[in-house]
């Protein structure tokens, strides 16, 4: 198996640095955009041999050094009773929002094989196949609460900070809650043979240093400690605009931290960040000529081999506009400039 990956998550040294991309399977795909036009996104991951191919796709056609799994931070969610849709343009539609303490304490527990079995038969299913690791992965609990209060995609997050500031009490019951979820989640994926995981923090960069080391940091550092002390799989923490938050998420037992365009390696050893890091070209930049890309490319790679445990990737996800050959292009490119 291609372990440069899990090799360059450990901080070990590396024969290339190892290469995988957020969202590297979708709608920028035809062959995905072909599979949708018969299954939702939902209804690819409720058949694990649909999810396999999809998941299979970016690597065999990018020649990336990870597959992570498809699925959604949502697909947990409505075993604990949270009825969720996701609406063409708009996201993740919740029709009943978490308004009161009785909303929070009315939310159930997950368990992973009668509730999500087709997760975790796509993920043997693709153990048997892949020849790289695969990345499995969750939503984070104040990610995931998000959505829960606000009832969609929000800009300002109004009404979560107002939950988690007026009631902080019903707060943490959420928190341990999602926890609880997240936790047993990753768990059974780990079972199932997922080879690493990567906890997505999305919005929690709405949130200021204070806030998430009062509210956020210690059911992150119980979801964390509860999977290392079990399992020795590279856990990846990754959030957009949350380049501030990395002093915070240094202190927590994760092995990798995702940076998003916003800050540079440089800078974020010079904070004091230990771990090994991911990332993190900005996406729109694959839409511009090959040589604006190549030179921004190299400065990442120059910045990020300065150390052991550096991982390529987006500093957020790839979006439709990209095309095939632009990612086959740069995968290749990232291999043989680092090629020892």
């Amino acid at each position: 198996m291609n372990s440069e990956f899990i090799k360059a998550a450990k901080k070990q040294k590396t024969n290339h640095v190892p290469v995988w991309y957020m969202r590297q399977a979708g709608r920028y795909q035809p062959e995905y955009m072909k599979i949708r036009e018969k299954y939702s996104l939902f209804e690819i991951t409720h058949h694990p041999e649909v999810c396999v191919e999809v998941t299979r796709l970016p690597v065999e056609q990018l020649g990336v050094d990870a597959a992570i799994l498809f699925a959604d931070i949502m697909t947990p969610l409505p075993s604990i009773g949270v009825n969720v849709e996701l609406t063409s343009g708009v996201g993740p539609v919740i029709d009943s929002p978490i308004h009161t303490r009785a909303d929070i304490e009315r939310l159930g527990e997950l368990h992973p094989e009668q509730d999500v079995p087709y997760i975790l038969d796509a993920i043997r299913l693709l153990r048997e196949q892949l020849e790289v690791p695969l990345i499995g992965f969750a939503g984070a609990p104040f990610t995931l609460a998000s959505y829960m209060v606000e009832g969609r995609p929000s800009r300002d997050y109004h009404k979560t900070k107002a939950l988690m500031y007026s009631d902080p009490q019903g707060w943490k019951i959420l928190m341990d809650k999602l926890g609880d979820m997240t936790i047993a989640y990753l768990k059974a994926q780990i079972n199932a043979g997922a080879q690493a995981i990567q906890v997505f923090d999305s919005w929690v960069g709405t949130l200021n240093n204070e806030a998430y080391h009062t509210y956020i940091a210690p059911v992150m550092h119980r979801i964390v400690s509860e999977i290392k002390s079990t399992y020795d799989v590279p856990i990846i923490l990754f959030g957009v605009g949350a380049s501030h938050l990395i002093t915070e998420w240094n202190q927590l037992p994760v092995d990798v931290i995702g940076l998003d365009w916003r800050m540079t390696f440089d800078k974020a050893r010079r904070l004091g960040v230990n771990k090994a890091l991911q990332g993190n070209l900005e996406p729109s930049l694959l839409l511009a000529p090959w040589e604006v890309i190549e030179e921004n490319v190299k400065r990442i790679l120059d910045e990020g081999m300065k150390e052991p445990g550096f991982i390529f990737n987006l500093g957020h996800g790839v979006f439709p506009e990209v095309k095939v050959e632009t990612l086959q292009r740069l995968t290749a490119f990232i291999h043989e400039y680092t090629a020892k």
